[in-house]
């Protein structure tokens, strides 16, 4: 049975046990009608709330249709889905926050939500809410010691190379340890006909896997100061050689040949696709691809190793994503924070724990047994301690601008020391709007 068939057996199952109380509470004279119905504050009337979320996140476990009926029929409440484009979400969020047109809930992560969407102004603080006592791991939905995100998961992505280990089997490939061995490995991978590299960098967040988890690599093990000097501007990112060198590695790959075509036209949508029908073998991305893909065909078999920058590089740790955040400007909060309550519940959340695989963060919710990929990851380089986290994590500001500039050096626009020279000016403006002493 798939895991879909599954999920919706027991979801049925719960179904039926809902319509099963529900009958009990109207057999034992309860008043109930209006409050069974209702999320809508007791009305019984409908009430439909708003959910953006990235085009890019389209398969998320909380925007599942089969789970948002059963929260209908439970609640009386409606979510409608807001696809956000891609390239454009955190602008168009920051657009809807400024005005007051707020969605009732979005789906973002929380590192960037500090920095791109002024998280403290602009988001509820869920400390109070029934399930914050059962979490195992606050932190990571937490900033300044309150909750302000919900997940059921305590996993921060991995990021580095994704690729499919049955074509690296069939040409003989083993784990690139260095720049050099990753060429070879993409050169053997194009002669048998497969596309070495996808690069999807319509989505210019998409050119900055590479870049971050290189960077903060780079940082570990030879600058250990290093975010603090550039945080403190006492260093600028044009002093730093190795970063100019890593943003051309990247580019050369393309010069080379070793990408797909229209890397400025194809977008991270179109990856999973990509994976399915083997046209390509590797990509720069979190393992949360490899789980989409396995979402798709649980027979395929993909991996992850680290950004191959240099040699013996580490994994990338990224901040945990995909959180469900509450804008306090949003027109249902009481019915958004019932949709959190719902998810949270234990039987929906052990649901989406065994669905996703993911590392439970509650404690009445059972992790299950992890699949391959990820218990490799856990084994390789989790375990023995070979990862690092992601620049994201040390910055306080929107970083959009630094993934458009390297974009822009596909397009022939900026050199990679274009890219930082045009970054240094950007990153000086916006800690100085913000106020960050020394700039």
């Amino acid at each position: 049975m798939s895991k879909k068939m599954k999920r919706t057996s027991k979801l049925l199952l719960l179904s039926a046990l809902t319509v099963a109380l529900a009958a009990c509470g109207s057999n034992s004279g309860s008043s109930g009608s209006s409050e069974a119905s209702g999320g809508s504050a007791g009305s019984g009337q409908k009430v439909t709330i708003e959910l953006a979320i990235s085009k890019a996140s389209q398969d998320s476990a909380f925007v599942d249709a089969e789970l948002l009926k059963k929260f209908e029929e439970q609640t009386n409440i409606k979510v409608n889905i807001q696809q956000l484009p891609s390239e454009q979400v955190t602008t168009v969020l920051q657009t809807k926050l400024a005005v007051g047109e707020t969605p009732d809930i979005i789906q973002y992560n929380l590192a960037s939500a500090v920095s791109d969407l002024n998280l403290e102004r602009n988001f509820e603080i869920l400390d109070n809410e029934s399930w914050a006592s059962r979490l195992l791991n606050k932190e990571v939905l937490s900033s300044g010691g309150h909750i302000y995100s919900f997940h059921v998961s305590q996993d921060t992505g991995m990021q580095g190379v994704v690729y499919n280990k049955e074509i690296f089997e069939e040409l003989g490939l083993s784990i690139p340890a260095n720049y050099d061995e990753f060429i070879a490995a993409a050169e053997k991978i194009k002669a048998a006909g497969i596309t070495p590299i996808f690069m999807p960098f319509k989505d210019h967040w998409a050119t900055n896997i590479w870049t971050s988890a290189a960077f903060a690599d780079y940082a570990a093990k030879n600058e250990p100061t290093l975010w603090e000097d550039l945080n403190a501007n006492k260093k600028k990112w044009t002093d730093i050689p190795a970063f100019e060198t890593i943003i051309q590695q990247q580019y050369d790959l393309y010069e080379k040949g070793l990408t797909n075509t229209d890397v400025l036209s194809d977008s991270y949508d179109m990856a999973v696709g990509k994976f399915l029908n083997k046209e390509v073998a590797m990509m720069f991305m979190g393992d949360w691809l490899i789980q989409d893909v396995e979402n798709k065909d649980p027979n395929m078999r993909l991996g992850l190793f680290p950004i191959p920058y240099a040699q013996d590089a580490l994994v990338g740790a990224s901040p945990l994503g995909g959180q469900l955040f509450i804008p306090k400007q949003a027109k249902h909060i009481e019915e958004a924070k019932k949709f959190l309550e719902f998810l949270a519940s234990p039987e929906v959340a052990q649901e989406i724990v065994n669905e996703q695989e993911y590392v439970s963060n509650f404690n009445d919710v059972t992790t299950p047994e992890l699949p391959e990929y990820k218990q490799e990851i856990v084994d390789l380089y989790i375990t023995p301690q070979k990862t690092v986290t992601t620049m994201e994590a040390y910055m306080s500001i929107d970083l959009s601008e630094l993934y458009r500039n390297l974009q822009d050096v596909f397009a022939g626009g900026k050199t990679a020391k274009e890219v930082l020279e045009a970054w240094d000016t950007k990153f000086n403006q916006l800690m100085k709007d913000k106020g960050v002493e020394g700039f």
